[in-house]
């Protein structure tokens, strides 16, 4: 009897637990925002809240039919601000933020999918303002994520980001340290970042 009464409460907890993750991911749990109210910017673009990392509001297509993506996802954004501010268009204008990086692709290269040039974590090129930034999926967010550099010093990136989770901020700070001649952006989701050079 014992043994049922603790599969029970196992099954139980897992049910619970397997909705409150589903919740976070799906809905919007901060009430203090609506989805598709814009949060902050960065020269002139702006970021809008998107509720739990896997809403999604329809695509987002340009006037001119280029595809910037799922509203109001992290590479929505960073499309959104290339094409706005830097002028630019992908060639390949599909795939999840962690597609962004080509691990076929050496340390200054051209990356050819998105007509930029690639560097990786470590790398001999420090990085810039409006890099993009391209970070590993964890279990919580398979697709990765994507952000762009907004300010940099000798010791740290700061970063503007759509999408982050319904309680997390539309900035942050990293680390960057030089080391070997080399800088490296101190967080271990950090795949490298693309330019427009």
């Amino acid at each position: 009897m014992k043994k049922r009464k603790w599969i029970i409460i196992i099954i139980v907890l897992f049910i619970l637990g397997f909705s409150g993750f589903w919740g976070y991911k799906h809905f919007n749990l901060n009430p203090s925002y609506t989805i598709g109210q814009p949060i902050d910017s960065l020269n002139g673009v702006k970021v809008y809240y998107n509720g739990g990392i896997d809403n999604v509001s329809g695509r987002n297509m340009t006037a001119d039919n280029y595809n910037l993506g799922l509203k109001y996802q992290c590479v929505e954004f960073v499309k959104r601000y290339y094409y706005k501010y830097l002028n630019h268009k992908m060639p390949d204008s599909y795939g999840h933020a962690v597609d962004f990086f080509d691990k076929d692709v050496k340390d200054g290269e051209k990356n050819k999918k998105r007509d930029l040039t690639q560097y990786c974590n470590p790398s001999k090129s420090k990085p810039k303002t409006n890099d993009l930034i391209i970070m590993s999926g964890t279990i919580a967010n398979k697709y990765g994520h994507v952000v762009i550099v907004s300010n940099v010093t000798e010791t740290e990136i700061e970063i503007i980001q759509q999408n982050s989770g319904p309680y997390s901020k539309s900035r942050e700070i990293f680390s960057l340290i030089r080391q070997d001649d080399k800088w490296k952006i101190t967080n271990d989701r950090i795949l490298g970042w693309l330019r427009k050079e």
